[in-house]
């Protein structure tokens, strides 16, 4: 492994600094998807230009749409109301987002595509979408392995359905709204606990009619199929899952203050500031306001004595991308935090409970496996002194990164390229704090 290969934090001095977070990932994907389906312009601001967005954007214009960078995240969209057949493979990288919700929203037009992606995304599950798609009407030809890519759809002739998910899962329930904006009929899909809902705040910005209520079955999401989108302007608010790094490293750092500007509140996204907070965390939200149809804020985190709790399972869709650093900060707070429900953070793009308890393991904390979960026993101190394997995941890395800033001895990670698919500038936007955090 050579010196470019690694990146290794130190125990820091007091961090202390105001910064913004990235736009937000998963209004950033949308956005550029659903600017490709509308008529018209849609212009964006606040875009995250990680490698997983500009994937999308590629993706999009092969669609033919016109997708231009007009600035510093800033892009602007010419859709022509739909999707037209690519000239060749549809490429998303690392994006599993990405191309989950590309294929319900290509779905529902009469094309043929071939999707694939990186390494790491052809280990990852697609028939959670590919099933209820299948069963609107669309066609899959798998390119190798069943259940993962590259694969070809062929979409067109679909038809609306009721879908019951068994898990709640963002992904899941918004391939099969997109698809159903050109299904024949009413698409409606129940999920047992309400999971992120952009994909319905920001269909209702481009035009589209949306109902969401709640019933005894769950939360229940319902369209119309033939429904017109118009361009519209969005601005994306900050990223409250990259806003936990600088965050968490203030609440683990003594003497530590730290704040991120404009972070998203929804608060279907929020359940790691309240994890943390029912942890003990001084954790504040100033200069409430509205950007993007969302609720943002300045969260600031202040050094805190952590105590360990159990996280209600039923909290996990709002977070499931946070857990990898809510461990790393549970390895500071004293007791047992314990974390169940989180099956899903398996077929992320790592098996990232395994991960995560394999790494705070190797830096001299007291970690529990379980098939759904895992339980971390932390204390004042961390040894710290490995070099974390992170299997290509960027979450994994920066929750080792944090964890290292105040261990007794130096935490390293391998593969910190891979931090550029969500949190482009992450290590710059931490050292300016007060960070130590450096190659090799």
């Amino acid at each position: 492994m050579t010196f470019s290969e690694i990146l290794t934090s130190r125990r820091s001095r007091a961090l202390a600094g105001a910064v913004r977070a990235p736009g937000d990932k998963s209004m950033s994907h949308r956005a550029l998807m659903l600017g490709g389906l509308a008529h018209g312009e849609t212009t964006i601001e606040g875009l995250l230009e990680g490698e997983d967005i500009l994937a999308t954007a590629r993706a999009v214009q092969a669609f033919g749409a016109v997708v231009q960078r007009t600035g510093d995240g800033a892009w602007r969209v010419e859709g022509r109301g739909g999707y037209r057949t690519p000239s060749g493979v549809i490429d998303c990288g690392n994006a599993g987002t990405g191309v989950r919700l590309l294929m319900g929203a290509a779905a529902g037009f009469d094309l043929s595509i071939t999707f694939d992606g990186d390494a790491s995304l052809r280990k990852r599950p697609m028939k959670r979408v590919t099933a209820p798609l299948s069963d609107m009407g669309a066609r899959f030809n798998w390119g190798g392995t069943e259940d993962r890519l590259p694969l070809t759809l062929h979409g067109g002739g679909l038809k609306g359905m009721v879908y019951r998910q068994a898990v709640a899962s963002a992904q899941v329930k918004s391939a099969i709204l997109l698809a159903g904006l050109n299904a024949a009929g009413e698409t409606t899909v129940i999920e047992p606990e309400p999971s992120r809902d952009h994909t319905e705040r920001m269909l209702r910005a481009f035009g589209v009619t949306v109902e969401v209520s709640e019933t005894g079955e769950g939360r229940v999401a319902h369209l119309s199929g033939g429904q017109r989108l118009t361009g519209t302007h969005v601005a994306v608010p900050g990223d409250p899952s990259s806003a936990a790094f600088p965050l968490a490293a203030g609440l683990i750092v003594p003497g530590s203050v730290v704040t991120v500007e404009g972070v998203m509140l929804n608060p279907l996204r929020t359940g790691l500031f309240q994890s943390w907070i029912e942890m003990g965390a001084d954790l504040t939200i100033a200069n409430r306001r509205m950007a993007g149809g969302e609720e943002v804020g300045d969260v600031t985190a202040r050094h805190s004595a952590l105590k360990g709790i159990i996280v209600p399972p039923e909290r996990a869709a709002s977070m499931i991308d946070e857990y990898p650093i809510l461990a790393a900060t549970a390895a500071y707070a004293v007791g047992a935090t314990v974390m169940r429900g989180v099956g899903e953070m398996r077929v992320k793009e790592s098996d990232r409970i395994s991960l995560m308890a394999t790494g705070l393991a190797a830096c001299g904390v007291k970690v529990e496996e379980e098939p759904e979960g895992f339980i971390v026993t932390g204390g004042a101190r961390v040894a710290g002194g490995a070099t974390v394997r992170t299997a290509h995941d960027h979450r994994i890395a920066m929750s080792h990164l944090v964890l290292g800033l105040n261990s007794e001895e130096p935490v390293a990670v391998d593969d910190p390229g891979m931090i550029a698919t969500s949190f482009p500038g992450f290590v710059q936007l931490m050292q300016g704090l007060g960070a130590s955090i450096e190659p090799g």
